[in-house]
């Protein structure tokens, strides 16, 4: 199993696929997130934020973004997309990229260093910190997306990205599950990469260091650990054994 970006993700929809170029290891992306915000983002919201959140009616850019009354902006340095739409309650503190048609829906929390493609749902009260969305991402409802890179894929009802380990160790990937050889990542805080096509059933968790390849399918209720290849199929065998099917 290899770990550049192209073996996850269809980098051509992603406009800023120039942060993976000098990347070996895709997760190695993480601590350049922030930086690459603010050497490449044109903020956008200022002339409707005004220090505070906004109470009556809706708000449209010129490039046809909406933000609704409730909608919370925390500050200037965030860039909002042609046709993305903001729903009542969601907070956003920049620095943010939000790509083009991306839905912020109500009670969404992004809390900094978000860079999403076009096509992307930040679903109920989903929060996001330090992570990448590459285009056509979908985590619609209360889940948890943090110091992660996930593609075109989609995460059902309470999903999580564990990024920190109780124990505060250096996160690890383990090859094929808890058992297998590990590469040591350097990161105190990595939660998931997630090839394109990857779909998680409701209330699934991903320990910190999981990596799965394009089109793999994790079964509800089921807490995955380490890096599997494209096209894996998880499900919680019992409480303490995961079942692997190719």
């Amino acid at each position: 199993m290899t770990f550049k970006a192209e073996d996850f993700f269809d980098l051509s929809v992603f406009s800023h696929r120039k942060i993976f170029q000098d990347v070996e290891m895709v997760w190695e992306v993480l601590p350049l997130i922030g930086d690459y915000i603010k050497k490449h983002i044109k903020p956008n919201v200022s002339g409707i934020r005004n220090g505070k959140d906004i109470i009556s009616g809706k708000k449209i850019l010129d490039n046809g973004a909406v933000v609704h009354a409730g909608a919370f902006l925390m500050d200037d340095e965030i860039e909002l997309g042609a046709g993305v739409v903001v729903e009542p309650g969601a907070m956003i503190t920049g620095p943010v990229i939000i790509g083009e048609k991306t839905e912020v829906r109500q009670g969404a929390y992004i809390r900094g260093k978000i860079i999403t493609g076009p096509g992307c749902v930040i679903g109920h009260t989903t929060e996001m910190k330090n992570a990448i969305m590459t285009g056509g991402s979908k985590a619609g409802h209360f889940a948890y997306i943090g110091d992660s890179v996930i593609g075109k894929v989609n995460l059902g009802a309470g999903t999580k990205l564990a990024n920190f380990k109780l124990t505060e160790d250096i996160i690890n990937v383990r090859i094929g599950g808890s058992a297998g050889e590990k590469i040591s990542t350097g990161l105190r805080k990595f939660g998931a990469i997630l090839g394109d096509g990857v779909s998680s059933g409701c209330n699934s968790v991903m320990m910190p260091g999981t990596i799965l390849g394009k089109n793999c399918l994790i079964y509800p209720n089921t807490t995955v650990i380490g890096a599997h290849g494209a096209n894996t199929i998880i499900k919680q065998k019992d409480a303490f054994c995961l079942e692997v099917r190719k």
